[in-house]
């Protein structure tokens, strides 16, 4: 760990999607649906799309009115987040591919995989709250391939769905720490809602922050 840590204790993010973990309604549970078709990439919708193809299609489509457009300027390099285990070749990476269809549909500067997952930790998913690994547990298990010849003046993180933060905010302060002039932002693209009265539709564009508070992570919206 960096004597320094945390270069960042909050991190500005964007999101499309939402959904709420609880079902108790249809709306819910169509959210829930597309959560799930988004975690493995599936296709949706007739003629069907793959749902990182239709993540950067809405993207294109409705960046006029989103409030986080200028996160898709032409200066940024996005760099996918890693999934929780260690990766092997073929390894589904539903951040990569969303990051691939973004910038081929002309958003950002290029893909570059320079974050990587050196130590494998426990998916939140699966996790007990109390077992979910932090911020600092995020930090300590990425590492950073010197595949960069020059630092980046601008970097957007790109994960498939965004709980409370404390992937994204590691993630962060990990290439912070090797490229401290760069600007970070983060792009996911759901998010879960807790408690579930907060959810009201699928299609929820929304800015927000992730706030480091101690070693426990809060994401607001």
């Amino acid at each position: 760990m960096s004597g320094d840590y945390p270069h960042l204790s909050n991190l500005v993010f964007g999101s499309l999607l939402s959904y709420s973990p609880v079902v108790r309604t249809e709306a819910e549970q169509q959210a829930k649906d597309v959560m799930l078709h988004l975690k493995f990439d599936r296709p949706i919708l007739n003629p069907p799309i793959f749902m990182s193809e239709l993540i950067s299609r809405i993207i294109r489509e409705k960046i006029a009115e989103l409030s986080f457009a200028d996160f898709f300027n032409k200066n940024p390099i996005l760099v996918p987040v890693p999934n929780s285990s260690l990766m092997k070749a073929g390894t589904l990476w539903v951040p990569q591919r969303i990051a691939n269809a973004v910038v081929q549909n002309g958003f950002g500067k290029a893909v570059v995989e320079c974050l990587e997952r050196i130590h494998r930790l426990p998916k939140s998913a699966t996790s007990k709250a109390s077992d979910r690994p932090k911020a600092i547990d995020h930090y300590n298990s990425f590492g950073i391939q010197k595949i960069l010849s020059e630092e980046p003046k601008e970097i957007l993180l790109v994960d498939d769905v965004i709980t409370r933060g404390a992937t994204m905010l590691g993630a962060a302060n990990r290439l912070k720490a090797e490229y401290p002039k760069a600007h970070i932002r983060a792009f996911a693209a759901m998010r879960a809602l807790s408690p579930p009265d907060f959810f009201s539709r699928i299609y929820d564009p929304r800015d927000g922050t992730i706030i480091l508070s101690g070693q426990d992570t809060y994401r607001r919206p």
